[in-house]
């Protein structure tokens, strides 16, 4: 039985990933990623701990925009500023933090369920 979700073409699907970064679609990023259902792109952060509202322009700037935007902040879940929680849900974007390989996993998942999902991810 085949239990891999089945995903529309053209959509970005997180292939693999580990300490050293990740694949999507085919493409290899060797460091923090940002991924929409339409595009991936490289993340410009160094750190969880660097986080700032414009960290997350390409996101809430989107369109169409994620209505859920999973943060894969490496390997074990950390607390995100309320501030900066709120500030992107004024986009009308909700955050949710997780470790990164849960934060692939649900992306994926929701994904093939038709969901407006987008995954800010950092290696881990």
């Amino acid at each position: 039985m085949d239990v891999t979700p089945l995903i529309p073409a053209g959509r970005q699907i997180i292939e693999d990933y580990g300490p050293g970064g990740f694949r999507v679609s085919g493409v290899v990023f060797g460091g923090p990623v940002l991924v929409l259902p339409e595009r991936s792109l490289d993340w410009d952060v160094a750190s969880f701990g660097e986080l700032t509202e414009r960290s997350f322009d390409p996101v809430t700037m989107a369109e169409p925009r994620p209505e859920l935007l999973l943060l894969g902040s490496g390997p074990r879940i950390q607390l995100l500023p309320s501030r900066l929680r709120q500030a992107i849900r004024a986009h009308g974007v909700v955050i949710e933090v997780m470790d990164t390989g849960a934060a692939c996993r649900t992306y994926n998942v929701l994904l093939g369920e038709g969901r407006r999902v987008g995954a800010a991810l950092l290696p881990g």
